[in-house]
């Protein structure tokens, strides 16, 4: 009797404990209870507060790209297929005031972290922010991935502006203006980055390294939906980092892939410049639009400082684009972050988008010579009417004689009809040297 009455005040213990208000957190402190909203907005699960205090949602992204390239290359070039993107992320506002994120990336089976910060906004235009995020310089490299126009950035973009760094940064948002000021510190990378950053200050007890990026953008028409007019300038101080190979510190080098991940080959590519003391990037951004019609230009402006009475070295870059929505979507531009995002549909199916982008980059000067390429894309970009989106982009590349890849690839012909991978042996007239190809691509993405 004693064992079931026992037994009996348990289970009656048990569930009065359910029945209250009061919870435990798994260190067995009370915590405060608040009942969540669960919806379903525009394909993403959202979980909300009734007070509306509290929002916790997921954010993942899934890209399949597939490319063939064109076969009369001094280089071959292998057709291929990946996954170039596979991102999850979690994101809260724990108050109206407090955000926090943190977005990671297991593309191709390799994890990255993106994404890692915690964000303070003021709710009168002001906000700030610390941790690893994009710095504010390039409208186009700010741009989330899953609204880019084009399967890729352009290749002055993904050579010169600055991406994910740790940092801290402050913003406002004025009615027709936005600007933003931030210091940054190293990128977190990949485990050799980290590798590198821990043998630098072990070994040499080197500072990590400090940039300094501001951005001013007016924007005539504030909050305008149906158009608008974007006009930016971002400028960027930075000096060496402790990312890079102990062996190479205090030398800096500019390559980037052209228009494609599956192409490893890096033919745009300065190789190390040595004597480097710090580098002043500006960008100068327009675009605007008008309805379903858009346009966004770009051009980067790269002066690198060298030491023991070296010249300094001058590298740029620009790209022009425009896209349309050809069954009366409408752009959408993000006013509070100066960047363009996922557009509105004309159709109950979705919709079509026509875009054409010029890309140009030139990595020579003094004497250094990385190369220079200019690179044609057409595309169309079709929206589903929920979360599904397929681009299909046709790149029409051409490298000069000097994009040779630090000297590891062939970019004409000697004068004994042989192919040299030496710019002085090419014997092609001008214009006709250089690694030229074609790239016909197609990327399938759903996000959730």
């Amino acid at each position: 009797m004693s064992i079931a009455l026992v037994s009996s005040q348990m289970c009656y213990s048990q569930v009065d404990s359910l029945s209250t208000q009061n919870r435990l957190n798994q260190y067995g402190k009370l915590v405060e209870r608040k009942s969540l909203n669960a919806e379903n907005r525009n394909g993403i699960l959202v979980f909300e507060s009734k007070d509306q205090e509290y929002r916790f949602w997921f954010d993942a992204r899934v890209q399949i790209d597939g490319q063939v390239f064109s076969r009369n290359t001094y280089n071959d070039i292998g057709d291929g297929a990946s996954i170039r993107r596979a991102r999850f992320a979690v994101k809260a506002n724990v108050t109206k005031n407090w955000y926090g994120e943190l977005d990671l990336d297991f593309a191709n089976g390799s994890l990255d972290l993106n994404d890692a910060y915690i964000a303070y906004d003021f709710l009168n235009g002001f906000s700030a922010r610390a941790g690893n995020f994009k710095e504010r310089f390039s409208m186009s490299q700010t741009a989330s991935s899953r609204y880019l126009n084009f399967m890729e950035r352009a290749t002055v973009v993904t050579a010169f502006a600055p991406s994910r760094h740790i940092g801290v940064e402050t913003a406002y948002n004025g009615k027709y203006f936005t600007t933003s000021a931030g210091i940054f510190f190293q990128e977190v990378g990949n485990a050799e980055t980290r590798a590198f950053v821990e043998e630098n200050s072990k070994t040499y007890g080197r500072d990590e390294g400090i940039s300094a990026t501001g951005k001013f953008v007016y924007q005539p028409f504030g909050d305008n939906p149906d158009k608008g007019i974007h006009i930016g300038y971002a400028l960027s101080y930075r000096n060496p980092k402790t990312s890079e190979d102990p062996a190479t510190y205090n030398s800096i080098r500019y390559n980037t892939r052209t228009v494609s991940s599956i192409n490893r080959k890096k033919y745009l590519d300065t190789d190390a410049i040595t004597d480097y003391s710090h580098q002043i990037l500006q960008n100068i951004e327009l675009a605007g639009f008008y309805k379903g019609l858009g346009v966004q230009g770009e051009y980067i402006f790269n002066t690198t400082y060298r030491k023991n009475g070296k010249e300094n070295l001058n590298f740029s870059g620009f790209y022009i684009q425009t896209t349309y929505m050809v069954f009366g979507g409408k752009q959408f531009y993000n006013k509070s972050e100066g960047e363009f995002s996922e557009p509105y549909k004309g159709k109950k199916w979705g919709d079509v988008e026509a875009a054409f982008r010029y890309d140009y980059i030139n990595l020579n000067d003094k004497d250094v010579y990385g190369g220079s390429a200019s690179v044609y894309t057409p595309g169309i970009n079709f929206y589903t009417a929920k979360n599904v989106k397929f681009q299909l982009n046709y790149s029409i590349v051409n490298h000069d004689r000097y994009a040779n890849g630090k000297g590891k690839l062939f970019v004409g012909n000697d004068a004994a009809g042989n192919p040299t991978k030496d710019p002085a042996q090419v014997v092609d007239a001008k214009g006709k040297a250089g690694e030229d190809y074609n790239i016909l691509g197609l990327r399938c993405e759903i996000d959730f």
